[in-house]
């Protein structure tokens, strides 16, 4: 330190030791890197105020010239004005050289400036934040000619201050705007006298610097605003004032002396009180993750990315506050221990332990919250006090607050604006009408004041819902109407109103509307978030299974029928009970509902069912923490959902073409997706945001991507269709591949990694399954697949993709309809199944904690297999098309399977079995009668067996039958089924003796279709050897109807069209013929389609017929000329059915594509169609093909079948 400023101190020792209290000047030099932490304890320690005193003045006596010059500016901030003014002569004048020590940065001429202003130097750990640095020279620019005021505002702890400091910290800005000089004067919340105090200790500042005369100080404000305009007009006209931390109108209006002003405040509406030129800049209330972390890196002397799990939790958890991160990071310098403490208090409210620990106004954080909700009157404290039950980061409409204060709403929004302008509120401006919401520390901090009124405040905001929707809930479908139904349940729950909740959500009605405005996934969300508390949990487990099961429905447009659905449910359930009582209540008003009366035996198995695309699903896995499961397809997409619920959390476009699989990292932190666009990308899992792309190595479609299983040593693996670079290994932070692995010379169509990361399996059309050394990326095993299935055969064995046993021993791996699992070290074949050979397998997964190996199958289903055991202990069924994928979760407690029925399906792992019922086939046939239904076909195991189908009783089971059973028919009197088979053979047995009364033999082929004529005397059949045969059934007798060239798979009777018995065929000839039964003669021979016919109908006038086709083109025909009336076009797909209304006014016609398309039959207009193409739907009606359609006899409703069973109405005629 110099000597003149050095006998300067020890000159005035006495009565600064006297006056200063030396906690208040301590922040500042802390803030100034002047005075340790060290150093500040060991003032703190001494007993007395004095002794403290005494204590400080030697440790400044022992330090350079920065300790005196911090000193002096602590004096001034704290107003100690007259104490300053006995150290202000000898303040050393600052040398280049010793500049340098200065950690501001800036330059000597912007360091003396400072400094004689008073403005705080840069804080002890300082990060940059150049945009917003940079707005505010952009406005102090705009006060170079003129007086003005420039705001910046924001909330508490935003890093106002340090900003407004930052900004005059540039030699330019100075020089030419301010070359009179920059004077700071902290304010804070004062009463008049404090104010005076702070106007004289400014004045005398600028007076002192003036060398001029001493003056006596000002006795009153106005006097004091006098004085300091004379001198902002006079002595320093181009200077500029920084009012730092102003809380009120009234004292901005002292300062109101025609000046360039810089101010920094909670309320931006304070300029209001004052005139000039007027600009603003906002401080946004979080610095960025990555300046958080820097800030805290630099408290702890670490580099970022060294910093522990904890300290990224701590940013997340107070959204980057720079307020929060400094105050911890001050803290952890002195603790450095105490991650998991400071990160413990912050998720616990814990603010008060949060202390002060640096140059901030206040002493704990709590208390920098309460300064700005203090200020309000006494009735916007108490509204505002019900934000506390707000739900973070959810923004809420004025009109939903105006509902919970019961005011007018131009009244509210009044009150929203001044909380927005004192930065207790943030507003977004996105949505009209606008939405507020309050940041995470502002919301902490009104739960931790009023926790004990928390059950009041949800209450009173159930209570004001109730009473303005006392007629029945809002359906507007507007931002207030869904606030209500995202979180009216939530206010219920806290509010401790169980029964209020329980009603709400057990109700169809609610989860119907609900549904509709906000899809089934929010639904799910209640009762997997509130299920604890309510008072039935069983009510609650049938509930959340029927969402979770059908939910996929409530996603379709037209909306389907919640009611109709719920009447699905078990007879048992409280689903099926509420279902059935709205029913009976809305078919009073001639509303239909189908009550499926024979599900005693009815069990869903699956857990949840999600359809997340527009298109097949062809891979979903689980994340590696179980949590969240990816799923990507057909329509270039990448999803991901919460398991709980099916909650989307992600749905962006990933590429241009297919994307066909989707892994996420070890850390869950990235997921890749590849694609037949020959590309492999990288996304950030939680943002969706692209990380990386790898498109310029593999050639052609990329069919696999797989991470390695641990954090050790992070590697991705692809692999495609290329011929010989078809398997490479990536880092993925690098942008060329790491390795290539050579040795399969064709696609290679699936790749994985061992548990423990050693070895890479690859799975490969060549027919070859290979394992890899991973640290090396040479060939270790290769096992030939394609050998053990046919030694003898040609056949192209594609091996599909492979899977390991949790201790890395056994390799699976899939290939036709096989599953083999070897020993690794070996290659020796362990084990094999053999599924229906007339399916293939897709996909396998072996459990990460059983003897299970999950099997995707193309013929629909999943099962799972104890291998070893070669014994099947599964079946999931419920998939309505080929299954792609299987994946269990990682803890094996889930299995994940989809399909391109576009839906993936969740399933518990322990409640999945084999059923023990028999299922019935669909080749069945039907007798109705007023007191019962009889129902005939074959089961799987090739029984014949009828049933009573009200109570579901077996009359008569045959024994199992060798030939396969492919179509049935019954007739009433005598009660009698004839049944077809796969050799030719029909059989008719009496019922319900099962006695055979006749076997008849003919057909040389499989027998396609069997029905009785009108008295039972005449059995026709038809078969896939093209012919069709009348049988006198009881004689033998026969006659051969041939004519057509390929199988015939239907027939209609036209017993009453005709003078004779006639009967029309169609066959996949594209040919439809007329015959007369009697003689066998054919009557007429139409070629009707380039492509095979489909289905074929007659209109019950007798006058036309229909016919459908694989050339996706439906035709009219008259029934007397035989001339073809009418050629329907529009469908996209095969058109599998046709059906005439009762009154033969209009046809109805369904494809494979789900779409169903309703015709006018006089002119062959198109009059409705239900289809997933429209702009207003979801998907398909039926998941797959339209297989059957029926009108009911009022011709109102239509009733089409295929995967589902829909019933549309049809008397809206728009197309």
């Amino acid at each position: 330190m110099e000597e003149r400023a050095r006998s300067c101190l020890l000159r005035h020792r006495d009565t600064l030791q006297q006056d200063i209290k030396a906690s208040y000047l301590m922040d500042h030099m802390v803030s100034d890197n002047v005075l340790t932490h060290d150093e500040e304890e060991k003032v703190r320690a001494k007993p007395t105020r004095k002794e403290q005193a005494v204590t400080l003045i030697d440790l400044v006596l022992q330090k350079d010239n920065r300790a005196y010059i911090s000193v002096y500016n602590a004096l001034i901030r704290e107003s100690y004005g007259d104490l300053a003014s006995l150290l202000q002569p000898d303040l050393p004048l600052i040398s280049p050289e010793a500049q340098k020590s200065f950690s501001d940065g800036g330059t000597p001429y912007v360091n003396t400036t400072l400094i004689e202003g008073g403005v705080p130097q840069r804080p002890v750990v300082f990060v940059t934040r150049p945009p917003l640095v940079n707005q505010i020279r952009e406005k102090l620019y705009r006060l170079q000619d003129t007086t003005g005021w420039v705001t910046v505002f924001g909330m508490a702890g935003s890093g106002k201050s340090v900003l407004a400091a930052e900004a005059v910290r540039d030699e330019a800005v100075i020089k030419e705007c301010f070359p009179g000089g920059v004077h700071w004067l902290s304010i804070g919340q004062l009463e008049l006298p404090g104010l005076l105090v702070k106007i004289q200790s400014l004045c005398f500042r600028l007076e002192q610097t003036l060398d001029s005369s001493s003056q006596r100080p000002p006795n009153s404000i106005e006097e004091a605003k006098d004085r300091l305009r004379y001198l902002m007009l006079y002595k320093y006209p181009r200077s500029l004032l920084i009012l730092d931390d102003i809380w009120d109108g009234a004292v901005l209006k002292a300062f109101d002396v025609q000046c360039r002003v810089l101010l920094t405040t909670r309320d931006r509406s304070l300029v209001d009180s004052v005139g000039g030129q007027r600009f603003e800049v906002h401080v946004e209330s979080g610095l960025g993750h990555k300046k958080a972390l820097e800030v805290l890196a630099l408290y702890v002397n670490k580099k970022p990315e060294d910093l522990p799990d904890q300290a990224y939790s701590i940013v997340r958890e107070c959204k980057c506050s720079p307020l929060v991160v400094s105050l911890i990071g001050a803290l952890l310098h002195d603790f450095p221990d105490r991650w998991d403490y400071y990160l413990r208090q912050l998720k616990m409210k814990q603010f008060r332990r949060i202390r002060k620990s640096s140059s901030y106004d206040y002493e704990a954080l709590d208390q920098a919250m309460d300064a700005s909700i203090t200020v309000l009157q006494e009735d916007y404290q108490e509204l505002y006090k019900d934000f506390t039950v707000v739900k973070k980061d959810v923004k809420v409409p004025a009109k939903v607050l105006s509902i919970i204060w019961n005011l007018e709403l131009e009244e509210v929004e009044d009150m929203l604006q001044e909380f927005v302008n004192k930065s207790l509120l943030f507003r977004d401006c996105t949505h009209r009408p606008y939405l507020y919401y309050l940041h995470d520390l502002q919301l902490d901090f009104l739960v931790e004041q009023n926790r004990s009124r928390l059950q009041e405040l949800h209450s009173k905001v159930v209570r004001q819902y109730q009473q303005f929707y006392r007629e029945g809930p809002p359906i507007s479908g507007d931002q207030e109407c869904l606030y209500w139904f995202r979180y009216l349940t939530y206010h219920m729950a806290n509010a401790g109103l169980t029964q209020e909740l329980y009603t709400l959500i057990f109700s169809l009605d609610w989860i119907k509307t609900k549904a509709q405005l906000m899809g089934p996934v929010s639904v799910i969300n209640d009762y997997v978030e509130h299920g604890a508390i309510l008072e039935n949990s069983e009510v609650c487990k049938q509930f959340l299974e029927f969402l979770s099961v059908n939910g996929h429905h409530l996603e379709q447009k037209p909306f389907p029928d919640v009611v109709q659905l719920g009447l699905s449910q078990p007879v048992s359930s409280r689903v099926y009970q509420e279902a059935q009582l709205l029913a009976q209540q809305q078919t009073s008003s001639g509303a239909l509902y189908l009550d499926w009366v024979n599900k005693s035996s009815l069990e869903s198995l699956s857990r949840l069912v999600i359809k997340p695309l527009q298109g097949f699903i062809y891979y979903a896995c689980f994340s590696r923490d179980g949590l969240k499961i990816a799923s990507c397809g057909s329509d270039n997409t990448l999803q991901v959902f919460r398991v709980t619920s099916g909650e989307k959390l992600l749905d962006f476009r990933a590429h241009e073409d297919e994307v066909l699989c989707c892994a996420f990292s070890p850390d869950d932190r990235q997921i890749a997706t590849c694609s037949s666009d020959k590309k492999v990308k990288l996304w950030n899992a939680e943002k969706g945001t692209l990380i990386r792309t790898f498109d310029e190595e593999h050639e052609e479609q990329v069919n696999h991507c797989q991470f390695t299983n641990t954090r050790r040593r992070i590697l991705l693996a692809t692999c495609s269709n290329d011929s010989v670079y078809n398997m490479k290994l990536w880092n993925p932070n690098r942008q060329s591949s790491q390795n290539t692995l050579f040795g399969h010379m064709e696609p290679v169509s699936h790749c994985c990694f061992s548990p423990d990361d050693t070895y890479l399996s690859t799975s490969s059309s060549d027919g070859t399954l290979k394992l890899w050394e991973v640290s090396s990326a040479n060939e270790w095993k290769s096992i030939n697949v394609q050998g053990i299935l046919d030694e003898d055969e040609e056949t192209e064995t594609i091996v599909k993709c492979s899977s390991w046993s949790a201790d890395c021993r056994r390799i699976f791996c899939a290939a036709r309809n096989a599953v083999f699992m070897f020993d690794v070290t070996t290659t020796e074949l362990l084990s094999e199944i053999r599924t229906n050979r007339l399916s293939t397998v897709q996909f396998c997964d072996a459990c990460p904690n059983s003897q299970l190996v999950a099997v995707a199958l193309s013929h629909y289903a999943v099962e799972l297999w104890d291998v070893e055991a070669k014994k099947k202990k599964a079946d999931c069924r419920g998939h309505l098309s080929s299954v792609h994928c299987v994946r269990f979760s990682p803890d094996g407690a889930l299995l994940l399977s989809s399909s391109s029925d576009q839906t993936f399906r969740l399933w518990e792992t322990e409640k999945i079995h084999t059923s023990s019922a028999v299922s019935l086939k669909r080749d069945l046939d039907v007798l109705f009668d007023d007191r019962d239904v009889i129902i005939v076909a074959p089961d799987n195991k090739n029984k014949l067996q009828v049933r009573s189908g009200n109570a579901g009783d077996v009359m008569f089971q045959s024994q199992k039958l060798e030939s396969r059973i492919r179509c049935v028919c019954l007739y009433r009197d005598p009660l009698v089924v004839a049944l077809g088979q796969e050799d030719g053979v029909v059989q008719v047995l009496e019922l319900p003796s099962g006695k055979v009364l006749h076997v008849l033999s003919g057909h040389t082929k499989t027998v396609l279709h069997c029905q009785f004529n009108a008295d039972g005397h005449t059995l026709i059949t038809s078969s896939e050897d093209a012919t069709l045969r009348v049988w006198k059934w009881r004689t033998g007798e026969c006659r051969v109807l041939q004519g057509h060239t390929e199988q015939v798979r239907r027939f209609l009777l036209l017993e009453t069209m005709f003078p004779m018995p006639c009967l029309l065929s169609w066959s996949y000839d594209g040919t439809v013929k007329v015959w007369d039964m009697s003689t066998a003669e054919k009557i007429q021979d139409i070629v009707c389609h380039q492509g095979s016919i489909l289905s074929c109908d007659a209109s019950p006038d007798g006058h036309l017929f229909a016919t459908t086709s694989t050339d996706k083109t439906a035709k009219l025909w008259s029934l007397q000329s035989w001339r073809k009336l009418h050629e329907l076009i529009g469908h996209q797909d095969c058109i599998r059915s046709c059906r005439f209304s009762w009154n033969s006014s209009r046809l109805a016609t369904g494809d494979d594509y789900g779409e169903i398309r309703l015709w006018c039959v006089l002119d062959g207009s198109l009059l409705k169609i239900c289809s997933s193409s429209r702009k207003d739907s979801m998907d398909s009606l039926h998941g797959g093909w339209v297989t059957d359609l029926h009108f009911s006899p009022d011709n109102k409703v239509l009733v089409s079948t295929g995967g589902y069973v829909k019933v549309p109405t049809v008397q809206s005629e728009t197309s």
